[in-house]
């Protein structure tokens, strides 16, 4: 009976800025639970690969290429998964983008740009779903925040703000849409060796000090956020709302 809470057979999963890093090690992740996957990223040839390589492990897998930051790209290609392939059960709104420079350095347009991948995709990924899921009384949304929604670090002042936000947003979809059936909540992962994050994992200043820092004194893997993003995808988690769950070692509960 314990298992059953966690299968996502039957289940369909969308999952943005899932061509690599941390949206592929959750869509795969949820692929094995059983969920039929739709991969969504900028890069098409990028895209196109990895549908192959996940096909060719016998996972149901499809791939669209759409602009999470544009309204009328978002609503064509929902609606289209929506009529053609079927119901979206399960939001993860991944994509994101991360811009490193002292603050008073910070050019303006990166600002904006941060806030369009990282906030405002999610509202408008979130919002045209949720549509769907609340006509059907029922939907999983997860939003990837960070431990930047809780913590600062010098030279990302703005990606800060960014996840700070969402971590907001997720509690404020909650409060909206929870009483339609749907539970909003959010992964924080902590430092994961991801391509976002290769010129930190290559400092050996900043990788010492991370380890130092961190409780279980290493960087996380990619691999080490599929069980939380099956418990939130999952009935396991159908009285859990407007939570965040950080997944990080421990960084967060130590100063």
């Amino acid at each position: 009976m314990s298992r059953k809470l966690f299968d996502l057979s039957g289940k369909r999963a969308l999952v943005t800025g899932s061509s690599q890093g941390i949206g592929l090690a959750i869509a795969e992740g949820l692929a094995g639970a059983g969920a039929e996957i739709i991969l969504n990223g900028r890069d098409r040839a990028k895209l196109k690969n990895t549908v192959a390589a996940l096909r060719q492990k016998g996972f149901k897998v499809q791939g669209f290429d759409f602009d999470v930051t544009s309204q009328e790209s978002v609503a064509e290609a929902v609606s289209k998964i929506e009529s053609d392939i079927g119901p979206i059960d399960i939001l993860f709104n991944n994509a994101g983008m991360q811009f490193r420079t002292p603050l008073e350095d910070f050019p303006p347009e990166k600002f904006r740009e941060l806030m369009r991948v990282n906030v405002e995709s999610a509202f408008l990924v979130g919002q045209a779903v949720a549509r769907h899921m609340i006509r059907r009384g029922r939907g999983k949304i997860v939003n990837v925040c960070s431990v930047q929604s809780e913590l600062g670090r010098p030279g990302i002042a703005p990606y800060a703000a960014t996840k700070g936000a969402l971590k907001m947003l997720t509690k404020g979809m909650c409060a909206d849409w929870a009483k339609y059936g749907i539970q909003v909540n959010a992964i924080g992962p902590g430092y994961f060796r991801t391509p976002l994050n290769q010129a930190l994992v290559e400092n050996p200043d900043f990788s010492s000090w991370l380890e130092k820092r961190t409780p279980a004194g290493r960087w996380g893997e990619v691999g080490e956020l599929v069980g939380a993003a099956i418990f939130l995808s999952s009935e396991a988690s159908s009285f859990v709302n407007g939570h965040i769950l950080y997944v990080d070692g421990g960084i967060t509960s130590v100063l």
